[in-house]
C-alpha cells in the first residue's frame, strides 16, 4: 500500500494559506513508517492506494462473487527456486441463478520474482515528477524481472466447468489433483476437473460422485493429506460425515454422522501426522478433536481464530476437558481487530502460519521468532533509522498484506514448491 495525497495541488494551496514560509515539499514529503491498520490514522487529504506494480496478475473468474479457492498440486518438482514459476488452482462462483455457476481451473505461468526496496522511494511534489518516477520504477522492475527469470507478463489459461448451485467451498485432492470436492448450497458433490485447456465456454461434465445425505448446506470440507481419497465434510446442521474411498472412483459415506457440536460446523482439517485424526470448529464456540477409530489424541499443535480477532496456538498433548487443568495454550495473539476468517499452517515450516481477517489484512507469522536487540540495532544502522517499527508490534509477525476486501481464505505454499508463497 502507498500513502499519498489525494490532491497535491490543493495541498499546496492549503499550505500557502496556513504558513507562507513553508514549502510545498514539506506538505507532500513525510518520514517512512510502518503502517498499522486500525491503529494509525490518515491525515486530512491522505489516502492509502494499492500499488499495482506489486501485483503479478489480476483476473476475474466471472462477474459473480467467489468465496473459495484452492491451489492444485502439480508435478513440476518439489524444490523450485528458479523463476519463472507456474501455479495451478481452482475456484468456484456464487451466481444469482444456480444454473449460472461454474468451477474455474486456472493455470498461471511465467510468474517472475520481484524484489522490493528496504526503504520505499519518497514521493515527489509534481505530477510530472511522479510520472517520471513511475516510468523509472517500471523500468527498474522490468530489469529486476529479467534478473529473476523473465520479463514478459504472466500467462493465464482458464477453463470453466458447469456446477449445480453456488460453490460454498472447494478443495483439490492432494494425491490426485485432477479431482476436487465442492460444497454446494444444494448438496455436496465431487467433480472431475481434468478438462482440455483453451476456449472460454463452460464445459459440461457430470460429477463423478454426488452425496445428498446432509440435511443442510455447509462450508467445512477437507481431504486427508495422508490417506488418498479420504474426505470429511461438515454442514450447517452441526453434523460431520466421513467419506471412505472405494474402487471405481466412488465413496462410502458413513450413515451415522459425527455429532457433538450444537451449531454449524464452519471448518474441518485433517492432522498432517495422524491418519485418523481431524479437528473441527463450530459456531457454538467449541473446537473438537476427532478420531475415526475413537482412539487417543494426536500430539500436534492446533491453531484457531475467533470472531473477536484473536487467535491461539494450543498443544493437544496438554489438552484437558477440565478447564482448570487445561494447560494447552502455547500462545495467544491480539493483533487483528475483526473476526478471523481463515488460518493455516505452512506445510514446509512447522512454526509458520498464515491468518486472514475481516479487517482486510492477511498476516504471516513465525512462532519461532523472539525479539532480538542486536538484530534491531543492525537493521536501524542499515536503514539509517529511516524506518522505525512500532514497539508493540509482535516479533513473530513477518508480513502484512492489504489491498483486498472481504478476505475469506488463504493458502500457504500448497503447491509443490517449497518457497511458501501465499495465494
Amino acid at each position: 500500500m502507498v500513502r499519498s495525497i489525494k490532491n497535491p495541488k490543493k495541498a499546496k494551496r492549503k499550505n500557502k494559506k496556513g504558513d507562507g514560509s513553508s514549502s510545498s515539499s514539506s506538505v507532500l514529503s513525510m518520514p517512512t513508517k510502518v503502517w498499522q491498520p486500525g491503529v494509525d490514522n490518515l491525515e486530512e487529504g491522505e489516502e492509502l492506494e494499492c500499488d499495482p506494480h506489486r501485483l503479478q496478475l489480476s483476473s476475474r473468474l466471472s462477474r459473480w462473487p467467489c468465496l473459495s479457492f484452492d491451489v492444485v498440486r502439480d508435478s513440476l518438482g518439489l524444490l523450485r527456486t528458479d523463476f519463472p514459476h507456474t501455479v495451478y488452482f481452482v475456484a468456484g462462483t456464487q451466481a444469482e441463478n444456480p444454473d449460472w455457476n461454474s468451477i474455474g481451473i486456472f493455470k498461471v505461468s511465467n510468474v517472475s520474482g520481484k524484489r522490493r526496496e528496504l526503504v520505499p522511494t519518497k514521493a515527489t511534489t509534481s505530477d510530472s515528477d511522479m510520472d517520471t518516477d513511475n516510468s523509472n520504477s517500471d523500468s527498474d522492475e522490468d530489469s529486476e524481472d529479467e534478473e529473476e527469470g523473465g520479463s514478459a507478463a504472466p500467462i493465464l489459461q482458464l477453463r470453466k466447468v458447469a456446477h449445480s448451485g453456488c460453490v460454498n467451498r472447494i478443495r483439490a485432492m492432494t494425491q490426485n489433483p485432477h479431482i476436487c470436492a465442492s460444497w454446494s448450497d444444494a448438496g455436496c458433490a465431487e467433480s472431475e476437473t481434468e478438462v482440455p485447456w483453451g476456449g472460454s465456454s463452460v464445459f459440461n461434465q457430470d460429477p463423478i460422485f454426488n452425496f445428498k445425505g446432509h440435511k443442510d448446506e455447509g462450508y467445512a470440507i477437507d481431504w486427508s493429506p495422508r490417506v488418498t481419497g479420504r474426505l470429511v465434510t461438515g454442514d450447517c446442521n452441526s453434523c460431520i460425515r466421513l467419506w471412505e474411498p472405494t474402487s471405481g472412483a466412488t465413496w462410502n459415506v458413513d450413515a451415522t454422522p459425527f455429532t457433538g457440536h450444537t451449531a454449524s460446523v464452519e471448518d474441518l482439517q485433517w492432522s498432517p501426522t495422524e491418519d485418523h485424526m481431524f479437528a473441527s470448529c463450530s459456531v457454538d464456540g467449541h473446537i473438537a478433536i476427532w478420531d475415526a477409530r475413537l482412539g487417543k489424541l494426536a500430539s500436534v499443535m492446533l491453531a484457531s481464530g475467533s470472531d473477536d480477532g484473536t487467535f491461539s496456538i494450543r498443544d493437544l498433548r496438554l489438552l484437558s476437558t477440565k478447564s482448570e487443568e487445561d494447560k494447552s495454550l502455547v500462545a495467544h495473539f491480539e493483533y487483528h481487530k475483526h473476526p478471523i476468517t481463515s488460518i493455516e499452517w505452512s506445510p514446509h515450516e512447522a512454526s509458520t502460519l498464515a491468518v486472514s481477517s475481516s479487517d482486510n489484512q492477511l498476516t504471516i507469522w513465525d512462532l519461532s521468532l523472539e525479539k532480538d536487540e542486536e538484530e534491531e540495532a543492525e537493521f536501524k544502522a542499515k536503514t539509517k533509522e529511516q524506518v522505525n517499527a512500532p514497539a508493540d508490534l509482535p516479533p513473530q509477525l513477518l508480513f502484512v498484506h492489504e489491498g483486498q476486501k472481504d478476505l475469506k481464505g488463504t493458502s500457504l505454499g500448497c503447491s509443490n514448491s517449497r518457497d511458501d508463497r501465499v495465494y
